[in-house]
């Protein structure tokens, strides 16, 4: 979004499809970079605007004890906290994760920013696409030496680790959604499958549009098929890392059963926090999509991950 250029308005139509959806992938403060909106004012504003809750995302530290504090604070909104698995929680560390669950972590991603799989694409961004803020932190960290070395989840053969089995089967023992993270095509299948066997009941397959995961649609239909979800977030296609009609087109390809709507906001220079999910929705229905199938991706599948009746 340019600079002094108002923010899109969802429509009241949309609004109304996508209450009592949870966005389960958000950006926002207190965190290591600036960010629109902080923890506290976001649950007051899915509360006035309808949406059930949010699943806080960092890539450097456990948000668990911080939803805690929200959901006290802000009675009647769900506030969930989430792991992600890189350098600075020790990367693959089944004690992170062990305590994540002992707090009531809803998520554990993958190793994201540090991620071999990212670290190999940075080049891979398309002409004009933003690049995401934490590029600049990993370029601060690697020129004062501090760059660690890339978290690995399968060996060179393409089999699973046994520090990511140790992690897949505390995910299925405290009953917490998977997400893949940056991982590569050949890395995502395995642990996909991998964790189903294990017996983790959610897996989401984090952003599969976005440019280090580049998922094509017969391995994201292979995905669908074993029972993953697939994440649609809005922040892909508007900071033009994909365009929107590939991402429309595999949405239809792998079908709105099998799809999840997240924003991936929280940057002060994109829209508001809780206008993701709407703003998603009313591209969605001038794309031809109808209210049920927006209404599955928004809220039925955002509860699945969240872990909440629908």
């Amino acid at each position: 979004m340019p600079e002094g250029d108002a923010p899109p308005q969802p429509s009241s139509r949309a609004r109304e499809i996508v209450r009592g959806g949870y966005d389960t992938h958000v950006h926002v403060a207190p965190d290591v970079m600036t960010r629109r909106i902080d923890d506290t004012d976001l649950a007051r504003r899915c509360a006035e605007v309808g949406l059930a809750g949010f699943v806080l995302k960092s890539h450097y530290v456990p948000t668990a004890e911080r939803a805690a504090v929200v959901r006290k604070n802000v009675p009647g909104v769900d506030a969930l906290g989430a792991i992600t698995l890189n350098a600075s929680v020790g990367g693959l560390n089944p004690v992170a994760v062990e305590i994540a669950g002992r707090q009531d972590a809803r998520v554990v991603w993958l190793p994201t920013v540090d991620s071999a799989n990212q670290r190999r694409s940075r080049a891979a961004d398309p002409p004009g696409a933003k690049p995401p803020m934490w590029a600049a932190l990993q370029d601060e960290l690697r020129a004062q030496g501090m760059e660690p070395p890339a978290v690995e989840v399968v060996d060179e053969a393409g089999r699973l680790l046994p520090q990511t089995d140790a992690i897949l089967r505390l995910v299925a023992a405290h009953g917490m959604t998977l997400a893949t993270g940056h991982l590569d095509a050949r890395e995502i299948v395995t642990v996909v499958e991998a964790a189903l066997e294990r017996g983790v009941r959610e897996v989401l397959v984090t952003h599969p549009e976005f440019t280090s995961q580049r998922l094509p649609v017969d391995v994201q239909r292979h995905l669908a098929g074993r029972g993953a979800l697939l994440e649609r977030c809005f922040t892909t296609p508007h900071t033009g890392k994909v365009s929107w009609q590939q991402l429309l087109d595999n949405i239809r390809a792998v079908g709105a059963a099998h799809s999840m709507l997240s924003s991936d906001l929280g940057q002060p220079f994109n829209p508001p926090v809780e206008d993701g999910l709407a703003l998603l929705a009313d591209r969605l229905l001038a794309e031809g999509f109808d209210e049920d199938e927006i209404r599955t991706m928004a809220v039925t599948n955002s509860r699945r991950v969240a872990g909440v009746p629908t």
